[in-house]
């Protein structure tokens, strides 16, 4: 992991991206799509286009990416959790937490959303029931229906 001990403070800190420590909590998350050891080099930026908000916590334990962007292919509106991935520290709802607050002070009113793999995601059984994405539910998101990929769509309309 790199490590950056120059990082002081508690909760989210908005790092560039490119971020080396948030680059290197991203190559272990699920979506990165060369995480399977693909040839060539890592690119340096891991956000796609789009206005940008990098998050890591202060202890390097986890990422969080926010991205709106003006144009989309996929018909969705609002800022998209592009990135979330927590290895340590505080438990991941309370960070999601503070991280849409993030959010909505730079996007006031945004809808905010995500999406969640089901064939790459643990799911956590709850009432008998599995789900995908259990701290953005604890968050209180909610499902809004399935891509053409049969990605789980998530969404969290109101501060």
């Amino acid at each position: 992991m790199n490590l950056q001990p120059d990082m002081i403070g508690n909760g989210w800190l908005e790092v560039l991206d490119g971020n080396p420590t948030a680059r290197d909590l991203f190559t272990r998350h699920y979506s990165n799509p060369r995480r399977d050891g693909g040839r060539g080099k890592q690119p340096a930026l891991i956000i796609g286009p789009g206005y940008k908000m990098l998050l890591i916590t202060a202890d390097a334990g986890a990422v969080c990416a926010w991205r709106k962007a003006d144009i989309r292919l996929d018909d969705q509106t609002g800022v998209e959790c592009s990135i979330f991935r927590r290895e340590q520290g505080d438990i991941a709802t309370s960070l999601l937490l503070a991280a849409m607050r993030l959010a909505w002070l730079r996007w006031p009113g945004q809808r905010l959303f995500t999406f969640v793999d089901p064939r790459e995601v643990k799911p956590t059984w709850r009432a008998g029931r599995p789900t995908w994405g259990h701290c953005f539910y604890q968050a209180g998101w909610r499902f809004a229906g399935l891509t053409k990929k049969r990605l789980h769509i998530l969404e969290k309309v109101t501060a």
